[in-house]
């Protein structure tokens, strides 16, 4: 069996056993797990094309959310010399694959303290530093409008001036969980994309649909303004009882 047929075997089987550690967490708690499947190429190639963008200057890099580490490997490889990346994954399971990925991963060897994991929440993520790209992974849907407003204002308090935020959500959610969630969780599902669309009026530089993932999805690129720290939005009012 030559080099090629081991590799692509290699890779056929890393997807499959991600796939089914993806199904396992998400059942554990949809907090700390919001997809069901790893983000494929395409999808993590959009999501971290401000890095491209900026290259080959040294950037500070955060990803969010980052799973199984489909979008981390795109990272890694597009690391210039100079440039950290930390990667906040609450999930201890994750955290332990991630933690593995950047050890071994031949894209650092000559500076393997160019990436550092966070076990952490975002919220709680414990850092002074200020990051010209920010990539989310993190479910957004899934949390309280609250929550997801914490969130997005986290994300802008952990940029520089002029730092760039990109995100995705699946398409088709909406209709998805209008016909299998109950009336209050559908209430709770819109008011999150409301609370998050606020923020898209006032940062979105530009929006692309990925329909080469699966499923398809829809990523968003933010820009914190250059000025004075923006005010946070004020938060909606939501009323989810049945």
């Amino acid at each position: 069996m030559d080099d090629w047929t081991t590799s692509h075997d290699r890779v056929l089987a890393q997807r499959h056993a991600e796939g089914w550690m993806f199904l396992i967490e998400a059942a554990r708690d949809v907090r700390t797990t919001g997809a069901v499947a790893p983000s494929g190429k395409a999808l993590a190639r959009a999501l971290t094309g401000p890095v491209r963008e900026q290259a080959p200057r040294p950037l500070d890099i955060l990803e969010a959310g980052s799973g199984t580490g489909a979008v981390t490997r795109a990272l890694l490889t597009q690391l210039t010399p100079g440039s950290r990346l930390d990667v906040v994954e609450p999930n201890p399971r994750f955290a332990e694959r991630l933690r593995h990925l950047t050890h071994r991963h031949p894209h650092l060897a000559g500076d393997p303290a160019q990436v550092r994991v966070h076990q952490s929440y975002l919220e709680e993520l414990d850092t002074d530093r200020r990051y010209d790209v920010i990539v989310s992974g993190l479910p957004l849907t899934n949390f309280t409008p609250e929550q997801a407003e914490t969130i997005m204002n986290r994300y802008l308090e952990l940029l520089h001036p002029g730092g760039t935020l990109t995100y995705f959500a699946y398409l088709g959610t909406r209709r998805a969980r209008r016909l299998v969630s109950s009336r209050a969780e559908s209430r709770r599902h819109h008011a999150v994309e409301e609370a998050v669309a606020h923020y898209r009026r006032r940062y979105a530089t530009g929006c692309w649909t990925v329909w080469a993932n699966l499923p398809p999805a829809k990523v968003w690129r933010l820009q914190r303004p250059t000025g004075p720290t923006p005010a946070a939005p004020p938060a909606q009012a939501a009323d989810f009882t049945a």
